[in-house]
């Protein structure tokens, strides 16, 4: 079992920067690949990036690529969401999210997520 708590999110203006991170608990942490999808009112849940449990590999949507960053710590059991260049298109609540299967974890499927945190761009 994995427990997931995301921080960091708030208000920001476009063109700005937020990290957001997600603290892990449980046994099992090091050993899944982790992401971030994120929901929008009235929009599909959309997976924005995904890092493997090694820390080595790492994807990111194409409407995101460029701007967001994904990264994990082991040591501290957190992982790591940068996003710079914020647009309004990018408010939504953000999940952080873990999987057995990293092709899984890029399509969107997870075996566990955390309550997620509020992210708001504004014009």
């Amino acid at each position: 079992q994995v427990q997931l708590v995301e921080s960091g999110g708030g208000l920001v203006q476009a063109g700005g920067s937020l990290r957001l991170s997600c603290a892990a608990s449980g046994r099992t942490f090091s050993s899944y690949n982790m992401g971030w999808f994120r929901q929008a009112p009235e929009k599909e849940r959309e997976s924005v990036a995904a890092i493997t449990w090694t820390g080595d590999v790492t994807w990111s949507a194409d409407s995101v690529k460029g701007r967001f960053t994904i990264s994990r710590d082991k040591v501290k059991n957190t992982v790591y969401l940068q996003m710079n260049s914020l647009k309004p298109e990018d408010t939504a609540v953000y999940y952080c999210a873990a999987g057995a299967a990293f092709s899984r974890v890029m399509r969107g499927e997870y075996d566990f997520w955390g309550q997620g945190t509020q992210v708001t761009v504004s014009s």
